[in-house]
């Protein structure tokens, strides 16, 4: 699978990736003061793999040449099940060269894992590792990665968040749209890559297929306050999980286990639900990165608490400020790549949070 997917789409930077998104109906951020659901308009567009004639567009692109039979198969799994799965998508010497590189980060203390969560030696899961570890970052930018998510959004797509850990989460069944959120709505994905063969008392990855044709459940669906949603989870916990765990029960979902092998990676739709399975032996660890994506051109924010991402509360250093020998030295694969210094930065150093030199 992998060596097919560096085949048809071989870059990242390509020419021939599709345009940014485009929302019907345009947004002022600056005009935003709370960022909920119900602060945007009722408009698209409606990713393509979730219209209504998606599987007859997909018929009609494979005709024509511009879908081959594989980017068909995903796309058709990614509209029945909400999720594909990528066997041994990445080799193991990557793996095992990341993990390393991750664990050297944490002994040096240019990663520090939440101290409260250590068990069995285990720390809990890190956020935004990729901020501190360059290949982090460059597994969150895979150029075979950003093409399937440019190919399931059907326009240009972003890395922009991760969350790496040892362990299971044990994580409550959620959706990721009431965390990471998008307007025009549903332009997100995840993947999970696993970084070893994972046990089933581990406490795998748990989801379920078909769940994302539900309605979105936003903070409003459940009777999130504003002032409970900035106070902190105690709300969350009391009203979304149960909502969520009626809505499997009531619409008769069935749970699947990612019980990967090392290099597998799953990649989920926006309002597919998922979470950590209970860990049933402590001793296993379940080593992976989760990486999120959002389409260029769409307002990311975060509906339970009410804020913008920091996509959009970054501000990038204008040209006339930017020093594009010092940026290219501090991140050697913009060289190699041959692309304008600024544009790059502009477009994804700012979301990956790249050095602007190489002091830092």
């Amino acid at each position: 699978m992998r060596a097919l997917l560096n085949r048809l789409w071989p870059r990242t930077g390509r020419d021939d990736r599709p345009k940014p998104l485009e929302p019907e109906v345009p947004v002022n951020v600056a005009s935003i003061g709370v960022a909920r659901a119900e602060s945007f308009p009722t408009a698209g567009p409606t990713p393509w793999l979730d219209r209504a004639d998606a599987l007859q567009q997909i018929a009609a692109r494979l005709a024509d040449g511009s879908l081959t039979e594989e980017q068909a198969a995903l796309c058709r799994k990614w509209h029945d099940d909400g999720y594909i799965v990528l066997k041994r998508f990445f080799p193991a010497e990557r793996l095992a060269s990341v993990w390393a590189a991750y664990e050297a980060a944490i002994a040096d203390g240019r990663v520090t894992p939440p101290p409260e969560e250590y068990e069995e030696g285990m720390p809990g899961r890190v956020l935004n590792p990729h901020f501190r570890v360059d290949s982090v970052r460059e597994m969150l930018a895979d150029p075979a990665m950003v093409a399937i998510t440019d190919l399931l959004f059907g326009v240009r797509t972003l890395p922009f968040q991760t969350i790496m850990g040892h362990k299971g989460s044990q994580q409550k069944t959620h959706s990721d749209s009431i965390h990471m959120t998008t307007y025009p709505q549903g332009y997100l994905a995840a993947n999970w890559i696993a970084f070893e063969d994972i046990h089933a008392d581990s406490g795998p990855l748990v989801y379920y297929p078909g769940s994302h044709r539900l309605p979105y459940a936003y903070s409003r669906e459940v009777g999130i306050a504003i002032e409970e949603g900035r106070a902190g989870y105690d709300a969350y916990h009391a009203k979304y999980e149960p909502f969520i765990e009626a809505a499997i029960r009531d619409n008769g979902l069935q749970p699947a286990y990612f019980e990967a092998e090392a290099g597998d990676v799953l990649v989920w739709h926006a309002n597919l639900l998922h979470g950590g399975s209970p860990r049933r032996d402590l001793r296993w660890s379940r080593k992976a990165l989760v990486c999120h994506y959002f389409a260029e051109g769409c307002i990311c924010y975060h509906d339970y608490s009410g804020s913008l991402s920091h996509l959009h509360l970054s501000k990038a250093v204008p040209r006339e400020q930017f020093d594009a020998a010092a940026y290219l030295a501090a991140n050697p694969d913009v060289a190699a790549a041959g692309v304008d210094a600024y544009q790059h930065y502009a477009s994804y150093g700012v979301t990956e949070g790249r050095r602007l030199r190489p002091d830092g």
